[in-house]
């Protein structure tokens, strides 16, 4: 048995029931780590005696009786821009190679407190900005799929290291996609929550108004797992929801689609789209069909002007963000970074203001409009084929802002509409690379995507297929 292949729901059953012992299951993932990252460049750092010490501390509590928490002696990587206490935290920058913080993320002690083991930082656009997996001090992220093509961003390491079997789970953050597009783009299981979901504390920030904090997996009950593991109100983070939280696993573990009527998306998600991607989005409809569900047509409005709503907050609150360094530290931003930031300063705050107050009505109307016709909202990750590495590699260069837009145009709009989304890999690949749709629900019905989810990934058993290193 190669333990690294198994789910994250397997791994922490298996651990449970004395089948293998947390420090084995660690090194069986460091090994893997050492063997496949120099082809992935997933990780910024490893914390190998971090991680075993961990592991042989949920052995003993084992060993003694005690009762595991729901990620026992897992072995998970983040984004390295989640604080803990006295490790590296490089945010993929050049200003922050050697920051370590003084605190911890709330999300990494509830995972903690479910007795997740910590292996590492992984890779990421620097300061979360950039949906292709491009870092000009790091190094480009590489897809396990096929490693001359992009991870997609800024969560890039994410998606590599959990798509290449270098750990089970991983945090990414969701600024305009970028825990989505590289779950897409690397054949796994993504989810951008409900905005106030989840607590932001000890997180890097972009934007303030659009940042979530979600997990990336191979499996829709993994991601079930991570997600109630972390949900919840957050005394450190007074923006986060007080809003119930369901058991998702539950949910997870009772899939149901039968009856569910899907809204199908079109428009705006079919101008300027590849074939190959629409082909694959088609395959997935069929696999929902399939399960059960009921697709109707239903009008999203005009998401062109919601996209550019998006950019209007997203930009000046970076800027506002980074607008020390961009004085003190200009030349230690990359390329594209420096240019995105300031780029920012050049959106006028009534502007700014104006989308801000738009926004409640906007989402109040778009959810109205939708979910008053269908339960679920399905629609493409991307909708482009995968591109190449070397293709995008284009820094700051003419045009870059259309090439970036292009990538994210799917899922920008449903941070700024404040709605969870659940990618999903496609059953049939796009020439050859994973293919990826997004289910859309209204606000906290993340236990309705992780049912409907689940129901769809048991007729595409895409999690079973494993890349090729």
């Amino acid at each position: 048995m190669n333990l690294t292949d198994l789910t994250l729901a397997e791994a922490a059953e298996g651990i449970t029931n004395g089948r293998f012992s947390a420090l084995e299951l660690t090194e069986a993932t460091l090994a893997r780590i050492e063997e496949i990252n120099p082809q992935l460049n997933a990780y910024i750092h490893v914390e190998s005696e971090i991680a075993r010490t961990e592991a042989a501390e949920i052995d003993a509590n084992r060993s003694k009786g005690e009762i595991l928490g729901s990620l026992s002696g897992v072995p998970l990587a983040h984004k390295d821009m989640y604080y803990r206490k006295g490790s590296l935290a490089t945010c993929g920058s050049k200003i922050r190679s050697d920051f370590r913080p003084t605190i911890t993320a709330t999300v990494l002690s509830r995972l903690g407190d479910a007795d997740a083991i910590y292996i590492g930082g992984l890779n990421m656009a620097e300061f979360a900005f950039g949906p292709t997996g491009h870092n000009e001090h790091y190094g480009a992220c590489r897809n396990p799929w096929d490693t001359s093509r992009i991870t997609g961003g800024s969560s890039s390491g994410s998606g590599s290291a959990v798509g290449g079997r270098l750990c089970f789970g991983a945090l990414g953050s969701d600024t305009g996609g970028s825990v989505r597009l590289p779950a897409g783009f690397c054949g796994l299981v993504g989810l951008k929550p409900t905005q106030t979901r989840v607590s932001r504390y000890g997180v890097m920030g972009l934007s303030f108004s659009l940042d979530n904090v979600g997990p990336l997996t191979r499996t829709v009950l993994d991601n079930a797992i991570m997600l109630s593991a972390i949900a919840g109100f957050d005394p450190e983070d007074p923006t986060s929801s007080q809003f119930p939280v369901d058991d998702y696993a539950a949910a997870a573990r009772n899939p149901k689609a039968k009856n569910v009527k899907i809204g199908i998306a079109r428009g705006y998600f079919e101008d300027d789209a590849d074939e190959a991607a629409l082909v694959a989005r088609d395959t997935a409809l069929a696999a929902l069909i399939s399960a059960g569900a009921k697709l109707v047509e239903v009008d999203v409005g005009d998401l062109d002007r919601i996209n550019a709503l998006a950019g209007a907050v997203m930009a000046p609150e970076a800027a506002t963000l980074h607008a020390h360094w961009l004085l003190e530290r200009r030349e230690d931003f990359g390329a594209q970074m420096r240019a995105r930031c300031e780029g920012g300063f050049r959106i006028s705050g009534v502007d700014y203001l104006s989308a801000q107050q738009l926004r409640p009505k906007i989402v109040a109307d778009f959810v109205e409009r939708v979910f008053s016709a269908c339960d679920v909202l399905v629609a493409p990750t991307f909708n482009i084929e995968t591109p190449t590495i070397l293709e995008t590699d284009i820094g700051a260069s003419q045009g870059f802002e259309a090439a970036i837009s292009r990538i994210s145009k799917c899922t920008r709009p449903f941070n700024y509409l404040t709605l969870p989304c659940l990618a999903l890999p496609t059953p049939e690949t796009v020439v050859g690379m994973p293919g990826s749709i997004q289910l859309i629900g209204p606000p906290f019905s993340e236990a309705s995507l992780y049912r409907v989810g689940g129901a769809y990934e048991a007729e595409t058993n895409f999690p079973r297929k494993i890349p090729k290193i």
